[in-house]
């Protein structure tokens, strides 16, 4: 199978020195349950890993488009989107992405005390699939917070902090019915057909999304459940959902350090130019100019 020499256009990772592992080892906190590698493959065409000896971490997989699979105990398991797995410590395996639909995946190595609560019993593929009740764009965003926590330092303090995201981060999907239902929509809101769409669209806001999908899931035609939304919110349902990716570029944009054709990806779209396109018509700043003006904005003034 073909190896990727150069990573992938939009990935991001962050492996741990064994310096800051051993930090992460002596302290009581810490200890319970850390990670030693982070990261983010989007669209990762002929991604493959091979490890004959098992290491010391389990590694948790998250594809949210595309789809790949692994190789455990002499089985292989095919994974979709919205599905995730956990391959544990100690075990040899192997893993890729399909050759005609390579997945994103967000991905960590982890360990400590406590470590095979989380990881025990999640060797098959896992569902995460939205529905009215899911929070999957609550999960990225704490996905995003231990990142840019370890981006900014390897402090005693961030690895603590880290640690106790991480632990919630694991939640999420080990008690996958608990943390969807901790955060109830009241009733109207249930039987709410633009409400439910939009939650579908920030859901999925990093694919691509079909009005037809959208319609499939409030159980519409896609002609009525069309002309129901836009009467609701004077745009169509594709014009929302740019919106919507519009909306979360600029806020990273604003609040963290990555590039823009790493941005792009986390949206949903992989041509850049087209990012940068349709984030000027709507904001009437480029990607770039937006990201000065904030920043000149927030800046202290000068003197």
């Amino acid at each position: 199978m073909k190896h990727l020499k150069n990573g992938f256009r939009g990935e991001r990772s962050i492996v741990l020195p064994q310096m800051i592992i051993e930090m992460e080892k002596a302290d009581p906190l810490v200890s319970s349950l850390y990670l030693t590698d982070i990261g983010y493959y989007p669209a990762a065409s002929y991604h493959f890993r091979k490890r004959e000896v098992g290491i010391d971490q389990h590694v948790l997989i998250y594809c949210v488009e595309g789809s790949g699979w692994y190789l455990l105990n002499g089985e292989r398991h095919q994974v979709k989107a919205n599905q995730f797995f956990i391959l544990p410590a100690g075990i040899p395996h192997s893993y890729g992405a399909d050759s005609q639909d390579p997945w994103t995946i967000y991905w960590v190595h982890f360990t400590g005390a406590h470590s095979t609560f989380y990881a025990t019993g999640d060797n098959l593929p896992r569902d995460v699939k939205p529905n009215i009740n899911s929070r999957i764009s609550d999960r990225n965003h704490i996905f995003e917070e231990i990142f840019s926590t370890l981006y900014e330092g390897h402090s005693l303090e961030n690895l603590r902090y880290v640690s106790s995201l991480l632990h919630y981060y694991l939640a999420s999907m080990r008690y996958l019915h608990l943390f969807r239902h901790a955060q109830r929509h009241d009733s109207d809101e249930d039987t709410n057909v633009v409400k439910a769409a939009i939650h579908y669209m920030k859901e999925n806001i990093e694919k691509k999304l079909s009005i037809e999908e959208a319609a499939r899931y409030t159980g519409y035609s896609a002609s009525h459940f069309s002309a129901l939304f836009q009467q609701q919110t004077q745009h169509s349902p594709l014009q929302y959902f740019n919106l919507l990716k519009v909306q979360q570029a600029a806020l990273m944009l604003q609040e963290t350090d990555m590039k823009i054709n790493q941005i792009c990806f986390k949206v949903g779209i992989e041509d850049c130019c087209y990012f940068s396109r349709l984030f000027t018509k709507v904001t009437g700043l480029s990607p770039t100019q937006y990201r000065k003006q904030k920043a000149s904005e927030t800046s202290p003034s000068e003197q």
